[in-house]
Parts: C-alpha cells; sequence; structure tokens
C-alpha cells in the first residue's frame, strides 16, 4: 500500500497518512507524496478544499524514530537539505489556494503535530493527543512547529509544551484554541468531510484571498495588509461568485457559487 492515499468526492480531497502500523511516523515515501499532491490538489478546479488525516489510530507519529536509529548521523550537510526540501511541506499547506482541514484522529506528536499545525482547521477526535514530542529524543524541532505554535498559543505557552514536551488531549487543545471543534472519533471524518464540502461550495475565490490576507497578518504591518485587503477585494468584486451572490441577495435566495 502506498505511504500517502488520495481521494476525491464531491470537491473535497482527501489525503490519508498511510502507515498505520507506525502510527504514521513520516517516511520519505510519504512526504514526498505530499510534495506532489499538495501543489497538484491546489491546481485542481475539481477540488474546493483538503483534508488532511491519518489512517488507523493515530494522525501522525512525527518522524520515525526507529529509522533514525538505523540511519545513523549522516554528512551534516546532507541532512540540512534533506530537511529543507521536507520543510516545503508547511509552506505548501499554509499557502496553496485552497482551505486544508486537518482531520486529527489520534496522537499527534513531533513533526506530526507540525503539520497539523500548518493546516487552516484542525478538527479533532476525543481520543486526539497532541505534542511536541521533539524533547523526549533529544532533537529541537521542524516542520516550522514552533512558528505555528507560537502564533497560536502566544510564546510562553509554546515554550512550555516544547520545553516539557508534555503531551495535551483534546479538550486541552479545544481550550488552547489549537482545535476548532471535537467529536467523536465515530463521527470526525463525516464532520471533517462536511466543513469541507462546506468550504468546497463556497466562494473558492474569496477563500482563497481570505487565506492570503490571513497568512499576511501573521507576518505584515496593518498598511502592509490594508493594501493587501484592498487589492483583494477589488478583485474578489470582479468575480462571478461576487456577482451571484449580490444577486441572489436582491432575490432573497441562496447564491449558487461556482468558483469562479
Amino acid at each position: 500500500m502506498p505511504d500517502l492515499e488520495e481521494s476525491i468526492a464531491d470537491g473535497v480531497a482527501t489525503l490519508t497518512l498511510n502507515r498505520p502500523d507506525r502510527l504514521n511516523a513520516l517516511s520519505d515515501a510519504m512526504l514526498r507524496g505530499l510534495m506532489e499532491a499538495l501543489p497538484r490538489l491546489g491546481l485542481n478546479p475539481e477540488v474546493g478544499a483538503i483534508v488532511l488525516t491519518g489512517a488507523g489510530r493515530g494522525f501522525c507519529a512525527g518522524g520515525d524514530v526507529k529509522a533514525m536509529a538505523e540511519r545513523g548521523a549522516g554528512a551534516l550537510a546532507d541532512r540540512l537539505e534533506d530537511l529543507r526540501w521536507k520543510h516545503h511541506i508547511p509552506v505548501l499547506l499554509r499557502t496553496l489556494p485552497k482551505i486544508v482541514i486537518a482531520a486529527v484522529n489520534g496522537p499527534a506528536f513531533g513533526a506530526g503535530f507540525s503539520l497539523a499545525l500548518a493546516c487552516d482547521l484542525r478538527i479533532a477526535g476525543h481520543s486526539a493527543r497532541f505534542g511536541t514530542a521533539f524533547a523526549g529524543v533529544g532533537l529541537s524541532g521542524d516542520f516550522g512547529g514552533s512558528w505555528t505554535l507560537t502564533r497560536l498559543v502566544g510564546p510562553a505557552r509554546a515554550r512550555e509544551l516544547y520545553f516539557t514536551a508534555a503531551a495535551i488531549d483534546s479538550a486541552e487543545a479545544e481550550r488552547l484554541g489549537l482545535v476548532s471543534r471535537v467529536v467523536d472519533d465515530a463521527r470526525l471524518a463525516e464532520e471533517a468531510a462536511s466543513l469541507a464540502r462546506r468550504f468546497a461550495e463556497g466562494p473558492r475565490a474569496a477563500y482563497a484571498a481570505m487565506k492570503r490576507n490571513l497568512h499576511a497578518a501573521e507576518t505584515q504591518t496593518l498598511p502592509e495588509v490594508l493594501e493587501l485587503e484592498a487589492l483583494q477585494q477589488v478583485r474578489s468584486a470582479l468575480t462571478e461568485d461576487h456577482r451571484e451572490a449580490a444577486q441572489a441577495f436582491v432575490e432573497k435566495r441562496r447564491p449558487v457559487f461556482r468558483g469562479r
């Protein structure tokens, strides 16, 4: 079986990390699959939203520590280049023009936690657990987790979660704002798909513009974001979806968006 499975239904692409016997610990094949699939799905007009989840009883346990031990140290330059190409994945998750939902169906640790944080939204099953985990294996962290976690929970709590490597359950993750909602494990896939379909059926161009605005808001100044918002708003006003929504408002009916 492939380490990454892909399916498309009702305008929603689902990417499933597929190493359930290893709690979906990351492999090079899985990461290469994400590198290929994400930009392709981002440009696919048949896809309006993406769900990232894990097979079996876990989302992603992070790096494959057993494989790390077997691989040995290796040359520093080679290890650095290897990690640099993998680090394109969180950038893709944050910048591709489709909303990405992480459906967290169990443990999300280390780089797996970082991948979930790089998604636009996170829905967790009750059994989900989260943790940076890096300190426990003598590592400092990768896949952008320090950047995203700091922005989601603030510097002090991010430091605590990194330094202690403490695991938190789904209820605590919701309290901290790390996940949008917590649902029964049996309903997780359905809830994530339902939300993704809502986005797929919505004004896709406007969502893409919102995503760019929100990404800029994390790093740019207010004047810079205002200029970007102005440009995106004017562009959005020229779309067929905006014209349809305005007409639907006048006619007191629900708009039918076409993603154009």
